[in-house]
């Protein structure tokens, strides 16, 4: 069964709140719950090579969205993850992105906010695997206020991060 594109763009929206949502259940968590553990420290190589990551993910969603802004959605659909590309089609996805920014007008300012990691088990709503989603704080012209932009990208089998999404909020 076909996703349609609203749910693609919902779930690059859910792979950005997962990170908020978590923080915010442990800081409602009484202070006598026991404590979580937490993960290890990073070694100075693997500090490095997230490093690395941030820096390469960040210039592959700022191509991402220079080419939504320049209305380029099929270049952004050549490369695609096949994740998104099981759950919708290309006209979709052009006509869906097309109407959001359309709506929302020009790009005034737009701020890198964050980077998420997350990997999803097989069976929920999002497709499994690995997913790392940029978060953008834009000021569009026909937006009172900052809107959230949002890119995903998915560790394909191949290894390596493919678009899995787009969307605004």
């Amino acid at each position: 069964m076909r996703m349609k594109i609203s749910q693609v763009l919902m779930m690059a929206a859910a792979l950005c709140c997962v990170g908020d949502l978590s923080a915010r259940r442990r800081a409602a968590e009484p202070e006598a719950a026991p404590p979580q553990a937490q993960a290890p420290e990073l070694t100075p190589e693997q500090q490095a090579q997230v490093q690395r990551q941030n820096e390469e993910v960040s210039n592959a969603a700022e191509r991402v969205v220079q080419l939504v802004d320049q209305g380029r959605f099929a270049e952004i659909w050549a490369g695609v993850s096949p994740v998104a590309k099981a759950v919708t089609q290309e006209a979709e996805f052009a006509r869906q992105v097309g109407q959001d920014r359309e709506r929302l007008g020009a790009v005034e300012s737009r701020r890198q906010a964050n980077i998420n990691r997350v990997m999803y088990r097989e069976g929920g709503e999002v497709p499994a695997g690995h997913y790392i989603t940029v978060v953008y704080a834009a000021k569009f012209a026909n937006a009172a206020q900052p809107i959230q932009e949002l890119v995903s990208f998915h560790l394909d089998p191949d290894e390596v991060w493919r678009v899995a999404g787009y969307s605004v909020r």
